[in-house]
């Protein structure tokens, strides 16, 4: 019996592809170029025997849904379906929007660079390597036969905002449909299996402005913070004690993190318009990211408790985002794409969880579908929302080898 031939992913198309991919400037906010990427895509698809459907938000939901004053522009996403008369179908999810690219770079960010085997670009690691190893996948798979799954491939925009106008919106719209998922908005060194989610705080303390040469007749809303601040640190540390049973990355194993831990941050203050002013308002922002085994509700009323005996006036608002995200370690899902991985990539991988938020966690909530998270880029190195965001071109090549290994009969 002659041995099965794998089906081999063509390394200059995958990069041709990665190239045209980074050149479109999707960046969010304010959500640039959406339409723009979306016409581009949709015809190699359909020339591969996917339907496609070119999605725009309607405008009533993205006033009511999508509050971030920075977006601008329609919303677009791409669901692409091929059905091979499988049992099950696999949903493979990634998002087409970058973060910005500031600060001195190298090169251009957005026109992808090839030095010392690394690409160099912006969103070459998150996440449109991925998908530019998936389409050159897919390309090799379907050329010599079909997939094992039927297929339905969403690529959406908005992820780097938090946003609900991208895999949000399918989800509730029902679109989201499948037996198993993979979202590639991962990296290389683990599959990941659960990620923290995520709470934004608001605080404004209210004082009573005055000149700063009688301060004794006013109210300081800076000075009345500092006890807030206080209360929120000691709360900091009771809840970064906490641990989740689930592992921490490798990444972050290596400098000391064994496992998913939970988080509370002071990320912003804003207080006072002139030093001889007394300020009557000062504003606290941060976020509270809630390891699996914790309720979103919880934290946020921990919060709320920890600052209710404190003797000053103010505000407090929550804004709760993607919730937290734990998958059964033992479903057959997630042997399989840690044998898929082996074989495409030549390692057997761990498994983690994630200390930022997905939007993939969202739809897991929503429709339990067994997911897992695998794309390209190592956090110690890829250096992702940073300047001089890279791959290695040997991950690329292998996350597609991986994909091939994972949807060939």
């Amino acid at each position: 019996m002659m041995p099965d031939i794998v089906p081999s992913p063509d390394a200059n198309y995958l990069m041709d592809l990665l190239k045209r991919i980074i050149s479109f400037k999707t960046v969010a906010p304010p959500g640039s170029n959406y339409e723009e990427i979306v016409d581009w895509l949709v015809p190699i698809f359909q020339e591969m025997g996917f339907a496609t459907q070119k999605m725009v938000m309607p405008d009533e939901v993205f006033l009511a849904r999508c509050s971030d004053r920075r977006l601008e522009g329609d919303r677009y996403n791409l669901l692409a379906d091929l059905f091979v008369g499988a049992e099950k179908t696999l949903v493979i999810y990634a998002h087409l929007d970058v973060v910005p690219a500031e600060g001195a770079w190298d090169s251009d960010p957005f026109q992808a660079v090839v030095k010392n085997a690394r690409v160099y670009g912006r969103g070459v690691s998150d996440c449109k390597g991925s998908i530019a190893a998936l389409i050159a996948a897919l390309k090799a798979l379907i050329e010599s036969g079909k997939p094992k799954y039927n297929l339905s491939v969403l690529l959406t925009t908005d992820e780097e905002v938090g946003g609900y106008s991208g895999l949000c919106y399918l989800t509730d719209l029902g679109l989201v449909k499948g037996d198993l998922m993979l979202c590639m908005d991962g990296f290389s060194d683990d599959v990941v299996i659960g990620s923290n989610g995520i709470i934004h705080w608001d605080l404004v303390v209210h004082g009573k402005s005055v000149h700063s040469g009688s301060s004794f007749l006013g109210v300081n809303a800076v000075e009345r913070s500092i006890p807030i601040m206080n209360a929120l640190m000691d709360l900091k540390k009771v809840v970064q004690a906490r641990r989740s049973i689930l592992p921490a990355s490798s990444a972050l194993e290596a400098v000391g993190k064994k496992n998913l831990m939970p988080i509370f941050n002071i990320t912003m203050i804003n207080g006072g318009i002139k030093e001889n002013i007394v300020p009557d308002r000062c504003n606290l922002r941060g976020d509270r990211r809630v390891i699996p085994e914790e309720s979103m509700d919880e934290a946020m009323a921990e919060i709320e408790r920890t600052l209710k005996p404190i003797d000053v006036e103010f505000d407090l608002k929550f804004y709760p985002g993607y919730p937290p995200m734990s998958v059964n370690p033992d479903h057959p899902w997630v042997w399989e794409v840690r044998e898929a991985v082996k074989r495409g990539m030549g390692f057997f991988p761990r498994l983690s969880g994630a200390q930022g938020s997905l939007d993939q966690a969202y739809a897991t909530e929503k429709t339990g579908i067994p997911t897992c998270v695998f794309g390209v880029g190592r956090q110690l190195e890829s250096n992702i929302h940073g300047q001089n965001e890279n791959v290695r071109v040997a991950d690329l090549n292998g996350f597609a080898r991986f994909l091939i290994e994972l949807l060939r009969a």
